[in-house]
């Protein structure tokens, strides 16, 4: 039983083939999704997915390179959405120095100010981090957001980060990139991070794993996510399954 805890399966990608997608995930064992909304397109589809399906769940925030869109009026409608009975995540945010949309120093409030409606509803958040590890942490740590505490998705930087991070009480989720032959830092966090405090996740429709690099990723391919793991740990690929699931029901509180 996997649990992949990041899907876009909202994006443009998925819309003529999503239910034969979704059937070729619980083909390889795939027995629980979060749909991941982040902006005014990606919401609305990714909760309507998660009510169509017993075993899909939705996040919703607003993701950091469109930080400068977003509006208070956003931010009140994604507190509403978070009454949801399938809602069980706020994110993804975070910060992202890669694209330039968005000022760093907009990009920094519209997190904080996420961060503060996490802890106001009581629920986990879904950080995005591209190139902006050090920023993240001083943020998580200035803003307390171990009162809520979450994921740092798709994980892929030094191991020294992860162990501030899991300080904070957040859960390190690997994807696609654990797979990859130079991704060193990736197979470190894999080894290294307790197996209590560790998730698995496609971000499909993007990085897929190896050997299906450059092509759409999708939900079935957490397996390869799962198994290089195990690989890596020494341990069956049973044992990755039920810990990650484990943590993955623990964290967004699903029975």
């Amino acid at each position: 039983m996997l649990f992949d805890t990041h899907v876009h399966l909202n994006a443009d990608q998925f819309m003529e083939d999503r239910d034969e997608v979704i059937k070729r995930a619980l083909d390889e064992g795939v027995k629980y999704m979060v749909v991941v909304g982040f902006d005014r397109k990606t919401i609305p589809l990714a909760i309507e997915i998660a009510e169509q399906y017993d075993f899909i769940y939705a996040a919703v925030g607003w993701h950091p390179v469109d930080a400068i869109d977003m509006t208070d009026e956003d931010l009140n409608w994604i507190e509403e959405l978070s009454d949801h009975p399938k809602v069980v995540a706020i994110g993804e945010m975070g910060l992202d120095y890669h694209w330039d949309k968005s000022p760093h120093d907009v990009q920094k409030e519209v997190f904080r100010k996420q961060i503060r409606l996490a802890k106001k509803v009581g629920m986990p958040i879904i950080i995005h981090n591209r190139e902006a590890t050090e920023d993240i942490v001083q943020i998580l740590k200035e803003e307390n957001a171990q009162e809520c505490g979450g994921i740092m998705h798709c994980y892929n930087d030094v191991i020294d980060y992860a162990e501030e991070c899991l300080k904070l009480g957040f859960y390190i989720s690997l994807g696609g990139p654990v797979t990859f032959k130079n991704a060193a830092d990736p197979k470190i966090v894999a080894e290294e991070v307790p197996l209590d405090r560790l998730l698995i996740e496609t971000d499909c429709p993007f990085l897929a794993p190896h050997p299906n690099r450059g092509k759409r990723n999708e939900p079935a391919y957490v397996k390869l996510v799962a198994e290089k793991i195990a690989e890596i740990r020494e341990i069956s690929l049973e044992d990755v399954a039920k810990h990650t699931t484990e943590n993955a029901k623990k964290l967004f509180s699903i029975n």
